[in-house]
């Protein structure tokens, strides 16, 4: 484990944020031991306290399991992590990991159903307005950019009408991940968002309550950037030296 001094004192975010990286990509690996909090606080420079703290945050992740007189082992992040791993994720060195992106398309497909269904079921009628509005406002934009974010728009009203906390969290999270990735994506984006047509017919089923159309528009219709990024995975295998 390559560690770096830290400049500053009392930083444990700093400090943290190492340590995730170091866990995420296998620098520590699942099963082995922290080093002791005294030859971390040498190595960083920085203070005990300090030390502790960013430890303490990555138990609370499910990052490391701390053992009271013993040693601080390393978790496995697939099976104890949670969703707030996914925007370190998504982007290493700088880069897309594709394999990441493909799992939070398809659980965006997912999720995105279940969400039109109920709220066809419990508000669909009452979001109309706000739906009609953003689908318009979808049918006019010209840029790729800003029509992702008017369809974040439309999913946001979506979520509210669905009233369901948990889809809300879910899609804060997912919100959190996708949003700095979103100019990367705007080629895969653009075969869902620059169809307004389909958003429209969504939001007619959500407004009339249909439920079962609704769940079945929505998957089509999320279903379209999934299958468009396969393509490109695709594309740039058989292009690739």
């Amino acid at each position: 484990m390559a560690l770096k001094r830290i400049a500053r004192r009392s930083v444990p975010d700093e400090i943290y944020d190492q340590l995730v990286d170091d866990v995420l990509t296998g620098e520590l690996a699942p099963g082995s031991s922290l080093p002791a909090e005294r030859q971390l606080a040498e190595a960083l420079g920085v203070s005990r306290p300090t030390v502790r703290e960013a430890v303490q945050r990555l138990a609370r992740a499910g990052l490391v399991e701390i053992r009271q007189g013993g040693s601080t082992t390393v978790r496995d992040p697939r099976r104890s992590g949670g969703l707030e791993l996914l925007p370190r994720l998504i982007l290493r060195g700088g880069r897309l990991d594709h394999s990441v992106v493909r799992s939070i398309l398809e659980t965006r497909a997912s999720l995105g159903r279940e969400v039109a269904g109920l709220a066809a079921r419990r508000d669909g009628a009452a979001a109309g307005p706000a739906l009609t509005a953003a689908v318009d406002a979808l049918a006019t934009e010209r840029d790729p950019l800003a029509r992702q974010r008017v369809a974040l728009t439309f999913w946001d009203h979506l979520v509210d009408a669905a009233d369901s906390i948990v889809y809300r969290l879910l899609f804060n999270q997912l919100r959190t991940v996708y949003e700095p990735a979103m100019a990367a994506l705007t080629g895969v984006m653009d075969t869902e968002v620059g169809q307004p047509d389909r958003y429209r017919a969504l939001a007619t089923a959500v407004i009339e309550g249909d439920a079962e159309s609704a769940r079945a528009r929505a998957e089509t219709l999320l279903s379209l950037a999934s299958a468009e990024f396969d393509n490109l995975l695709h594309r740039l295998e058989q292009t690739a030296p």
